[in-house]
């Protein structure tokens, strides 16, 4: 059974760099054709894809936050990082890592077989 777990600071400052990881257990993110996405949902609205980090370690950013995000793994730990710089209010959101086989680039598909519970980002001073 794979397990995704996020992890990372619930409260961030604007303008600061948000940095959320997320541990995968029961499987490995190195393993073909495994695709591990971060989705958020700002309260009231739908989920909306931010990026992923594919098995080979290629990464793939939404257009509109590709000037402040990246993705990064560590295969040792099996674990991967999202981080958001010059975050707003208007980033305040629950964050959710996920797994798909092949790249998907929305949130809402049922094409993720595996989800981490999700963790609340508030951001505020």
């Amino acid at each position: 059974q794979v397990q995704l777990q996020e992890s990372g600071p619930g409260l961030v400052k604007p303008s600061q760099t948000l940095s959320l990881t997320c541990t995968v257990s029961g499987g490995s993110i190195a393993s073909n054709y495994y695709y591990w996405s971060w989705i958020r949902q700002p309260p009231g609205k739908g989920r909306e894809w931010m990026g992923a980090i594919a098995y080979s370690g290629s990464t793939y950013y939404s257009p509109s936050l590709k000037s402040r995000i990246h993705i990064s793994r560590d295969t040792s730990k099996n674990q991967f990082t999202l981080q958001l710089s010059s975050v707003t209010p208007e980033d305040a959101a629950v964050y959710y890592c996920a797994r798909s086989v092949g790249l998907q680039t929305t949130g809402t598909t049922p094409l993720y077989d595996y989800w981490g519970q999700g963790t609340q980002v508030t951001v505020s001073s």
